[in-house]
C-alpha cells in the first residue's frame, strides 16, 4: 500500500473589529499582533483516508465541525466522518461560538468554512508519496498545573505558593511533546503534527488578535525545514504557562520557541517508514449535564471561584438552567485516528491532564496523542476529585456545565474505541 500525504495552510486572520472569545466577557478586537491560520493534513494508504483540520481558535463547536465536514465532503468527495477538526484553544482569536455573553460572529464563521474547504483542497492537491515517523520529548518548564490545593481543602485556580495557606499542586501535568513527522519519499519534510497540553491564554483580555504560542511554534518550525506544523492541543484543562511556584508567566515567544526546539530534536532523531496502515473509529455518546445545587447557582458552593466578571454568571445561569431542564444530557463525539501504532484520540472538551495520562496507559503499546478541544466543545471536564475541591474549572456557569462523571465516561468511551470495543 502506497502511503501518501499532503499539508497546507491558509491565513484566517479576522478583520479588526471582530469580537473575540476566550475571556467570558465581550471584547472587540482593535489590532492584529500576528496572523491566525487554518492548517490541514491529509493521509491516504490503500482505501484508508484521514484528514485533520487545525484552527487557531478557542474551540471548534459541533455546529462548525458539522459545517466543515459537510462542505469538505460536498466539494472534495472526502468522507466527512474521517475528518478531525481541532482547535489550538487560542484565547486571542475570533468569536467562533457563543460563550458567556460573547456571541458568535456568524459572518466570520461563514467565511472561515470557505477558507477551510479551500485549504483542505490544497492539502489534497499536494498529496505525494510519503513516509511516517514518530518521536517524543518532555518539557517541564512550560506547562504547570494551575490548581493549588489550600489548607482548608479548597483549590485556587492560579493560586500561588507565596500564599501561606497554599499546600500543594492538585495533580500532575502531561509533559510529553509528541511529534508525528511526515516526509516525502525523497527526504524533505512535508509537515508535522505536534501534541502538547498547555493553555494558550496570552493576549486574551486585550483587544489584540493573535495565534498565541501555538502560532509561534508553527512559525519557528518553518526555517527549521518543516513547512506546515499542525498543533493539536492536549488535555490542558488544568495546565497553564503561569507557574504557581514563582508567580511568573512565560511569554508566548519563549513558549513557542522552547517547544520548537523539542519538535526539531524529535524530527532529527526520527525513523521513518512508508508502510503505513490507516484507520478511523468514532462514536457519539450522551453525557449528563450538571444538576446544580442552590449554592452552586449562587456561587457560594465549597471552593467556588468565578473569574473575570462574576456578574456574568448571575446573568447567564438562569438561561443555562432553563436549557438543561429541556435537555439534561449533551451529545459528545469521541473519535480515534490510527496510523500504524500511533493513535490520535479526540475529545470535545477542556479535558484535565489526568485523563490523558490514563488514556495513554490504556492505549499501550500504541502511542496515544490525546487531542482535546476537537470535534465540539463541552467546556471544562474536570476529574471527580477536582469537583470535591472546587476551583474555577468546576464552578458551575458558562465555562463548566457537565456532571462530575462526564470525564470518566469520555475516557471509558475513548479507551473502548482504541481497543476496538465500541459498545
Amino acid at each position: 500500500m502506497a502511503f501518501k500525504a499532503g499539508f497546507a495552510e491558509a491565513d484566517i486572520t479576522p478583520p479588526v473589529g471582530t469580537h473575540k472569545i476566550g475571556w467570558i466577557k465581550d471584547i472587540v478586537s482593535d489590532e492584529v499582533l500576528d496572523p491566525l491560520f487554518a492548517r490541514a493534513a491529509v493521509f491516504e494508504s490503500g482505501e484508508g483516508r484521514l484528514g485533520i483540520v487545525q484552527l487557531d481558535t478557542l474551540c471548534a463547536p459541533a455546529s462548525l465541525v458539522t459545517g466543515i465536514r459537510q462542505a469538505i465532503a460536498a466539494e472534495h468527495g472526502f468522507p466527512g466522518e474521517h475528518v478531525m477538526v481541532s482547535a489550538t484553544h487560542n484565547h486571542a482569536g475570533p468569536a467562533v461560538a457563543n460563550a458567556g455573553e460573547v456571541k458568535r460572529d456568524d459572518a466570520y464563521v461563514d467565511t472561515l468554512i470557505g477558507k477551510i474547504v479551500e485549504v483542505f483542497g490544497d492539502a489534497l492537491a499536494s498529496m505525494a508519496p510519503a513516509q511516517l515517523g514518530f518521536g517524543r520529548r518532555f518539557e517541564f518548564n512550560v506547562g504547570f498545573n494551575r490548581r493549588v490545593v489550600m489548607r482548608d481543602g479548597t483549590v485556587k485556580t492560579h493560586g500561588r505558593f507565596s500564599d501561606p495557606d497554599a499546600l500543594c499542586f492538585e495533580s500532575p501535568i502531561d509533559p510529553e511533546v509528541a511529534v508525528v513527522g511526515v516526509r516525502s519519499a525523497d527526504g524533505p519534510l512535508l509537515g508535522a503534527l505536534v501534541n502538547f497540553a498547555c493553555h494558550p491564554t496570552h493576549h486574551g483580555p486585550s483587544g489584540a488578535l493573535s495565534a498565541g504560542w501555538p502560532g509561534v511554534l508553527a512559525r519557528e518550525m518553518t526555517p527549521r525545514g518543516c513547512p506546515v506544523t499542525l498543533f493539536l492541543q492536549g488535555a490542558a484543562g488544568n495546565v497553564h504557562t503561569s507557574n504557581p511556584a514563582t508567580g511568573q508567566d512565560r511569554p508566548m515567544e519563549e513558549v513557542g520557541k522552547a517547544l520548537a526546539d523539542h519538535v526539531a530534536a524529535a524530527l532529527g532523531a526520527m525513523e521513518f517508514t512508508d508502510d503505513v496502515r490507516l484507520g478511523c473509529r468514532s462514536k457519539t455518546i450522551d453525557l449528563p449535564r450538571r444538576e446544580p445545587t442552590d449554592e452552586q447557582v449562587q456561587g457560594t458552593a465549597f471552593g467556588a471561584q468565578r473569574f473575570v466578571a462574576p456578574a456574568i454568571y448571575d446573568r447567564m445561569i438562569p438561561q443555562l438552567i432553563e436549557r438543561y431542564r429541556e435537555s439534561p444530557t449533551e451529545a459528545a463525539e469521541v473519535q480515534a485516528f490510527f496510523l500504524n501504532d500511533i493513535v490520535i484520540p479526540a475529545v470535545p472538551a477542556e479535558y484535565f491532564a489526568e485523563y490523558a495520562l490514563r488514556i495513554k496507559q490504556a492505549a499501550w503499546p500504541k502511542q496515544a496523542l490525546v487531542v482535546a478541544c476537537a470535534n465540539g466543545m463541552l467546556g471544562y471536564v474536570p476529574t471527580r476529585e477536582a469537583f470535591a475541591h472546587g476551583g474555577y474549572e468546576t464552578t458551575f456557569g458558562p465555562p463548566s456545565r457537565m456532571a462530575p462523571e462526564a470525564g470518566d465516561l469520555l475516557a471509558d468511551a475513548l479507551v473502548r474505541l482504541i481497543n476496538g470495543k465500541e459498545n
